[in-house]
């Protein structure tokens, strides 16, 4: 069909305008979803040891930062709690604590900025002293999924009543989407949204946000292959994405995001339904390191890693680069 001479590839990129006409794919700051750590102190942390230019703040200091994102153009925040260890028990009561570190920042953020949209995880992992994403069964070696989504329904509650726009379950269990969207319902809060994480894989590239939130454990090392996806598996992915959408999700999430664009593409394809992404932070944090060693741009890693999203179908990607892109992007 396309034979050389006749057909010169190299003609359409061979200017900066022509190369813009027929660009297949773009980023923009409204497919850019910045996620920000929060913890109970008076000053801002800088920055967080294993996710370098990243910070901690305190939730005077998120409302800044949240002002600053949204004066960038950026859509929505994730915000995620760093709890302290004396607040963290068996069964992570303060999860749905009303009065609880993520709920008193969601209720600061919208009073300040009440355009933004505000995502918050709901997942037990920042509350419970072992760092599972649930209540533990009596032999301590996997996790209970019905009496977990019990809890979990009281946490997706708490974070509405604050002010949540979307509550993002991520702890993988079974059955906890249409739990969740039943108990919103049932409870007047049928606008709140539901991101599920439908497809978090068992990955060890979450490793500097977990130190960050504290949910290592107290091995500070964590076994969750009971419950979170076996990196191995493709067909698996398609089932999870389809039994939280038929659950009544909103939104579907992937992560990690640059090692599985391969399920991010195929999900895109399979299902006409909003696919989210997330860099994460070991991805991230690889990128950044090596920035700041010199071995590479930045700004320009940075933004071709997230067309690698876009190409492969995301809606929205959750980037720690969030601000830094929408910065570039109106200068």
């Amino acid at each position: 069909m396309f034979n050389f001479p006749n057909t010169r590839l190299r003609r359409r990129r061979s200017s900066k305008w022509v190369r813009n006409l027929t660009s297949e794919n773009s980023l923009s700051v409204n497919d850019l979803v910045f996620p920000l750590f929060v913890h109970d102190r008076e000053e801002t942390t800088e920055p967080i040891s294993g996710l370098p230019g990243v910070k901690c703040y305190s939730i005077d200091g998120l409302v800044s930062i949240v002002k600053e994102a949204k004066d960038l153009g950026i859509n929505a925040v994730a915000i995620f709690p760093v709890v302290d260890s004396k607040l963290k028990s068996e069964n992570a009561e303060e999860a749905y604590n009303s009065d609880n570190l993520i709920c008193r920042a969601i209720c600061a953020v919208k009073l300040k900025v009440p355009e933004i949209g505000i995502i918050a995880d709901v997942a037990l992992d920042p509350y419970t002293i072992h760092g599972h994403d649930g209540i533990l069964k009596d032999n301590q070696m996997d996790v209970e999924n019905d009496e977990t989504i019990s809890v979990l329904c009281k946490q997706a509650l708490a974070l509405a009543k604050a002010g949540c726009d979307i509550v993002a379950p991520s702890d993988m269990m079974d059955g906890r989407v249409g739990r969740i969207r039943k108990s919103l319902d049932d409870n007047n809060f049928q606008d709140v949204l539901i991101l599920s994480y439908a497809v978090k894989y068992c990955s060890s590239f979450y490793a500097p946000f977990r130190q960050v939130v504290g949910s290592c454990g107290l091995s500070h090392s964590i076994d969750k292959s009971g419950y979170q996806m076996d990196y191995k598996n493709a067909r698996e992915a398609m089932c999870e994405i389809e039994m939280d959408i038929n659950e009544g999700a909103d939104f579907i999430m992937i992560k990690p995001g640059m090692p599985y664009l391969d399920i991010i593409k195929t999900a895109s394809d399979k299902f006409n339904f909003p696919i989210f992404a997330y860099q994460v932070s070991g991805e991230y944090a690889m990128i950044k390191a090596a920035a700041n060693n010199g071995w590479l741009d930045y700004d320009k890693v940075i933004y071709e890693s997230l067309i690698g999203f876009k190409r492969a179908g995301a809606s929205a990607i959750f980037t720690y680069a969030a601000l830094d892109i929408a910065k570039n992007l109106s200068a």
